[in-house]
């Protein structure tokens, strides 16, 4: 992230005023709700991040803002042993990926969870469901029966992120 920051500085006037164009296009939601847009600066550092997770190059300009279509469902099936996510729509679309989000196991009753992090893209055009075991037990440990793990997928395509899925599981 500090090397997408620090590039920030190396582009031209030109770059930059296309790179607030392109943020404008990009609407987010606050804890509060409030939607709010980004500015250029934003934009490029959230695109290129994005893009670096994804393993793709970072660019200097911005491409045509198109928003991925959401995941319509997300299916956990997560014990102590297994910890698998089917999805639709699948197979994703050529150069799309998924972007797969947890949380650390938290007690059952727990329904908010504020700490997601990134655990595991996949492949472009991946088709579900998703092992996630190893990812989640190499970030977390391995899932504990009785806990409840919160799991977000956002779909992926050049740079952009769609609206995350968010579903919880308590661990069978």
């Amino acid at each position: 992230m500090a090397v997408n920051s620090s590039a920030w500085r190396l582009l031209t006037s030109a770059q930059r005023v296309a790179w607030a164009d392109f943020g404008a296009m990009i609407s987010r939601t606050d804890s509060l709700g409030q939607s709010y847009t980004l500015n250029g600066f934003a934009a490029y550092c959230s695109v290129n991040n994005n893009r670096v997770a994804a393993g793709d190059a970072v660019i200097t300009d911005p491409l045509i803002y198109t928003e991925p279509t959401a995941l319509a469902s997300i299916t956990p099936t997560l014990t102590s042993a297994s910890f698998s996510l089917a999805y639709t729509a699948t197979p994703l679309p050529a150069s799309t990926r998924l972007f797969w989000y947890a949380g650390p196991q938290r007690t059952a009753g727990r329904s908010f969870e504020g700490d997601m992090r990134l655990i595991n893209v996949t492949a472009a055009a991946a088709a579900s469901p998703t092992n996630l075991l190893a990812s989640y037990t190499a970030r977390f440990g391995a899932p504990v029966t009785g806990n409840k793990i919160f799991i977000a997928g956002a779909t992926y395509f050049a740079g952009v992120l769609s609206q995350p899925l968010l579903v919880s599981q308590v661990v069978a």
